[in-house]
């Protein structure tokens, strides 16, 4: 029997055989953290046709049933089926872009001049077995051989003590202890066990990505993402925090996002056959909301005036309190945040990006569910950060994805014809519009007149691609098997977010005296800035008219920065003073803020001579 895929894919599936093992099988990973039993409802598939047979559907709703959705680890098929895999159930395993861009980490670690110091060091020790005569117990026996060593006041848990008596005699009292500064002893292990991991992780509102890294030379093994299953109980942290603040939400958030790491942990240990205990320390990366959650830490104070977090600055707490599957010794460095909607995330990209040590005065932008911006130099750093919705990662959006394969990244309009020519990641059938292409789409449209300056279609427009959909006007970027369409109502949220985040930098940029030609380089960080056309986010009005040599793009520099602190101990002491040195400021409580935001709602703004170049291209 063959399974069918939307994407035009075909694969094999043996008789009995689950749709989920059947995928899994060819390497297409879905999100089951339950490990295929049917409880936790993630590995949602929409069958469009043929026969098959499902056990449990008690996680799918009336609804979700009428349409033909069902549980991947509980359906099978009978005969030829054809499957349509959701984004939100998509595990992404050995993604090309970020592997390609692997020699750009190893490179940017060389250039910041920071030699590989993981986070757990390493003794080796060789314990004269007890006797009769010499008879004291193990872990005094440690210690007296410490101590010989200079080693002294070293911290023992009672999960070290509980395992450490077991070990010793397994390897023959010849071990590595493993410790952090502290010092505290962490586990123990054989002295011919030399395979060492561990595992970097950007939590985002919208996507998680998790990096397994090798210590001994900082290469990256895998990578895997995934949507944030948290987006069911809200799009922004604002809602999650209501959330969290209800009942057992906070409990339902944070076992969504360990659960979303827990997979793709264990998609990719399975697949390079590594053991768990293998993977000595992890690095959390996120916004101050995400990494609140992730520790089971209430964040209802983020939201209220005065605004204040649990912690800023986190203790090095164990990945058995994180809920993590690695080695539930492996300590966990948590990128230190700023202040409510500053997180980890801001500072691992500002100290990825090198500002921080330039003279230049630079501007940071990281452009995802938050809009999240930095300026300044080696003396001083101002951030603050402004809502900008989760529509460029692909959330909120009619047939929205993020930057993986067959998704749209770039769109041309021929002006004469206006027929399209598409450019789709992987080259192959476009399953969805991700964020750049969003942007060139909205651009394209502008200048040849099909949508005005406040985003609305034009209906006298003569094109076939114009059409009345379910949501009121839409405008097909491809005709196929499944039409990949931009509704207006896509257009109207892209606006408002591109609107926040050009308001954000436009305040900002004020506050400190400093007009837009101060900025002699502009970092833009996020996911979909590998593919992201500077003219097309100009005509958009998300990015400052600057000259075009001035921008840099980054890609994801939350998970870059986090990556430097898994690998070395001066990039961790870099990150905290970088934490320390930042000024915020909330635009929530700005005056001028709505103005900006107004004024900004319209391509690609409504004051034209803040755009020179934009107002040059209209006049020819």
């Amino acid at each position: 029997m063959n399974i069918k895929l939307t994407s035009g894919k075909s694969i094999s599936s043996s008789k009995g055989e689950s749709i989920l093992n059947a995928l899994k099988r060819h390497e297409i990973f879905l999100l089951s953290s339950c490990g295929g039993k049917g409880t936790c409802g993630k590995c949602r598939v929409k069958i469009l046709s043929g026969k098959y047979k499902t056990e449990i559907t008690g996680k799918l709703t009336q609804s979700d049933r009428e349409k033909g959705i069902v549980l991947a680890c509980q359906t099978f098929p009978e005969e030829d089926i054809t499957v349509e895999i959701p984004e939100g159930s998509k595990l992404v395993v050995g993604d090309k872009i970020a592997l390609a861009k692997s020699k750009d980490l190893n490179e940017l670690l060389k250039s910041l001049n920071a030699e590989i110091t993981p986070i757990v060091k390493r003794l080796d020790i060789k314990l004269p077995p007890p006797t009769i005569e010499d008879y004291i117990s193990d872990l005094e026996r440690l210690k007296r051989d410490l101590e010989l060593k200079g080693f002294t006041g070293m911290r023992f848990s009672q999960t070290f003590a509980s395992s450490m008596a077991d070990e010793m005699r397994k390897h023959n009292w010849e071990i590595h202890l493993a410790y952090v500064d502290g010092p505290e002893a962490i586990f123990v292990t054989s002295e011919k066990q030399v395979s060492r991991y561990g595992i970097s992780v950007d939590i985002g509102t919208t996507t998680i990505v998790v990096y397994l890294i090798d210590l001994s030379d900082g290469k990256l093994v895998d990578v895997g993402s995934t949507y944030n299953s948290q987006i069911r109980y809200g799009d922004d942290v604002i809602t999650r925090i209501i959330y969290a603040a209800e009942g057992k939400g906070l409990g339902e958030l944070r076992e969504a996002v360990t659960g979303d790491i827990n997979n793709l942990l264990e998609t990719i240990t399975e697949k390079h056959k590594i053991k768990k205990e293998s993977i000595e320390s992890a690095v959390i990366s996120g916004n101050t909301t995400m990494t609140h959650i992730f520790w089971g830490l209430d964040p209802e104070h983020i939201r209220e005036d005065p605004y204040i977090p649990t912690v800023n600055f986190f203790p090095m707490w164990k990945a058995g309190t994180a809920r993590i599957h690695i080695n539930s010794q492996s300590p966990v460095y948590t990128m230190p945040c700023v202040a409510s909607y500053v997180g980890g995330d801001i500072v691992s990209g500002v100290l990825a990006s090198k500002m921080h040590r330039k003279s230049e005065i630079a501007l940071f932008m990281d452009i995802g569910t938050n809009g999240e911006i930095a300026v300044g130099n080696n003396e001083w750093l101002m951030t603050a950060a402004c809502s900008a919705g989760p529509c460029f990662e692909g959330s909120g959006i009619k047939h929205g994805m993020r930057a993986t394969e067959g998704a749209i990244e770039s769109v041309k309009i021929d002006p004469k014809t206006l027929e399209l020519s598409l450019c789709i990641i992987g080259n192959t059938i476009p399953a969805g519009v991700c964020g750049s292409g969003m942007i060139d789409a909205i651009s394209e449209m502008f200048f040849t007149g099909i949508i005005d300056r406040k985003g609305k279609f034009v209906r006298e427009i003569k094109t076939n691609r114009l059409r009345q959909g379910d949501e009121g006007f839409e405008f097909v970027l491809y005709k196929g098997e499944k039409d990949i369409v931009l509704a207006e109502v896509d257009i109207e949220n892209i606006l408002r977010a591109k609107a926040a985040i050009y308001a954000g930098i436009s305040l900002l940029i004020k506050e400190v005296g400093l007009g837009l030609e101060s900025i002699e380089r502009v970092y833009v960080a996020g996911g979909f800035g590998n593919y992201l056309d500077v003219d097309k986010a100009i005509i958009l009005g998300m990015l400052p008219d600057l000259p075009r040599e001035k921008f840099k793009f980054l890609g994801n520099t939350s998970i870059a920065g986090a990556y430097l602190c898994l690998l070395s101990e001066k990039m961790r002491k870099e990150a905290e003073e970088i934490a320390k040195k930042m000024t915020y400021m909330e635009l929530s409580v700005s005056r001028n803020f709505m103005d900006e935001y107004m004024s900004a709602l319209f391509l690609p703004h409504t004051d034209m001579g803040l755009f020179p170049t934009v107002a040059g291209l209209l006049k020819k």
